[in-house]
């Protein structure tokens, strides 16, 4: 390039370090104020149509299996949040890259900052949750706000001052570059900070209509739970999962907030007699049941804590696709599987014999005496004892489909998980936990097994190399949900390592090699080893 063809505003040297740390300076505020004013036009259109939250889901789609269980072990239900930074420290490496770009080619730089926008953009709209083009309007109105802002700042390093040679020298205009950078970062800020405050038209009209919902009482309520099941031991965790400790495991980087009053449930596909729609108060009329069912996450390993227990409050799903004229395998039926689609596009498997064969399958509205948490599933969720949750549990559920395992792979199967996962018997030492340091004499060793629609018969707990002693389990409430059991155990100085191990209500013991939680779930013995003190 000669003097003849070179843009006069671009500096005709070799830029300052300065300028350089400046230009960088200038793509990570066009960055931020591109991101503020897109999560500002975002609450107003719709939270998930902002392109962190919709480019974070495009990630999480094609996020490889193994990758995505790595993550869940490594940041338990922190592995969204984990992303998110992820995604913004990534955005913040391409934006001080962008920065210097535009320093050298102003326009190009600015186009970035575009592009950017435009790939916020599709991820939007090509959401599986997207309604309309409209989705995109967040993340082009950002990038337009962050390239009109680097274009102005990086003028502001081309441009001298008065009295100066030439741009690009030590005159250039670095004060109004940092006015222009403070100020818009701060009014972003602001913006950004008042959006959150007024709050998001459809969040708030989801949560009145939360706070409106009144349950109804169950026309066949659960049990009491028998004053045996809850064993007094500390260390020991509740019987019943508080809402707020219950464990969430899904791909939703911002939980579903969906108006009950909008709400609707379609059932339709292969043996469905007549299609049918249903509002929440019409679910909400028909015959309600509320029991306890104990929910296992098939990515917990052994011995983890992605397991919990509730009294979930809902309609039975079976007499439901009976009406619809749906009829399952062992009866005729054409359709082996149903397929549960949540508003964010998740779809689940379940196969229909499960749902139809008598145990409590359940559109569930309530949780613990309350309507269904957001992040629970609300305004409805399926509940399926004896599954784990990927092939039974779909939350924020909009659609029941009819058809077959051979027709329809649900959304994780292609990622390499088993289409059909029953639970596997499970236990776990709660108390003492690993690398604890007990003093000498009577230790109570405690915790809890599940197997759930098949129930738990029997634990044992051996001691380093031992025998298999008996542990004293808690009533049992019901075949669906955990039980507890202790074990007292005369503890000796020394370091000791504790096993369990259980046998479900058929009299099958689970098996001691442990397996990965891929593709079906994990299985084997739980171990701690702690280290027992002299008296």
């Amino acid at each position: 390039m000669n003097d003849a063809t070179r843009n006069p505003r671009e500096p005709h040297h070799e830029p300052t370090r300065t300028d350089r740390l400046l230009a960088a300076l200038g793509g990570l505020v066009s960055a931020y104020v591109s991101l503020a004013v897109a999560d500002l036009v975002a609450s107003r259109v719709r939270p998930e149509a902002g392109p962190v939250p919709a480019v974070g889901g495009a990630v999480v789609d094609r996020t490889p299996a193994a990758l995505k269980e790595w993550a869940i072990r490594a940041f338990g239900e922190s592995d969204k949040a984990v992303l998110q930074l992820g995604i913004l420290l990534l955005l913040a490496l391409l934006a001080l890259a962008v920065g210097l770009l535009a320093l050298r080619h102003r326009a190009l730089g600015t186009a970035a900052v575009a592009a950017f926008g435009v790939l916020g953009a599709l991820a939007a709209v090509t959401r599986p949750d997207s309604e309309s083009a409209v989705d995109a309007v967040p993340s082009l109105v950002g990038a337009a706000a962050g390239a009109l802002l680097l274009y102005a700042l990086t003028g502001r390093l081309l441009t001298p001052r008065p009295g100066t040679a030439r741009p690009g020298t030590a005159g250039a205009d670095r004060r109004g570059f940092l006015v222009v950078a403070a100020s818009t970062g701060l009014a972003a800020t602001g913006a950004a900070a008042l959006g959150r405050a007024v709050g998001s038209p459809v969040q708030e009209n989801a949560a009145a209509s939360r706070d409106a919902l009144r349950l109804p009482r169950p026309d066949s309520p659960a049990p009491a739970v028998p004053a045996g099941a809850r064993l007094d031991v500390p260390g020991l965790g509740p019987f019943v999962t508080p809402n707020r400790d219950f464990y969430r495991v899904d791909t939703a980087l911002l939980v579903p907030k969906v108006d009950a009053d909008r709400w609707r449930l379609r059932v339709h596909g292969l043996g469905v007699r007549a299609e049918r729609t249903l509002t929440l108060r019409e679910l909400m009329a028909r015959p309600t049941v509320e029991r306890d069912i104990t929910l296992c996450c098939v990515s917990n390993e052994v011995g983890g804590p992605l397991v919990g227990n509730a009294r979930w409050l809902g309609v039975p799903l079976a007499p439901l696709l009976r009406e619809a004229g749906v009829r399952p395998p062992s009866e005729g039926g054409p359709a082996d599987q149903l397929v549960a689609r949540s508003v964010d596009g998740m779809t689940v498997g379940t196969p229909v014999e499960a749902v139809m064969d008598g145990r409590d399958a359940l559109l569930a509205f309530g949780m613990n005496g309350e309507p269904l948490p957001f992040a629970h599933g609300f305004p409805v969720r399926m509940v399926v004892p004896g599954l784990y949750g990927y092939v039974s549990a779909c939350k924020w559920i909009e659609s029941i489909e009819l058809t077959t395992f051979d027709a329809y792979d649900a959304y994780w199967v292609p990622r390499g998980w088993a289409a059909q996962a029953p639970v596997k018997t499970q236990s776990r030492i709660d108390t003492p936990r690993a690398g604890a340091s007990p003093a000498a004499g009577t230790v109570m060793v405690a915790g809890v097994a599940w197997a759930q629609h098949r129930g738990i018969r029997r634990v044992q707990v051996r001691i380093d190399d031992g025998p298999w002693q008996d542990a004293r389990l808690a009533a049992e409430d019901g075949a669906d949900t955990w039980r507890q059991w202790v074990h007292p155990w005369v503890a000796t100085p020394g370091r000791h390592t504790l096993t369990v191990r259980a046998t479900d209500g058929t009299g099958v013991t689970q098996p001691e090699r442990r397996t990965d939680t891929m593709p079906d779930g994990a299985q084997g013995w739980h171990s701690v080893v702690v280290t027992v003190e002299g008296r």
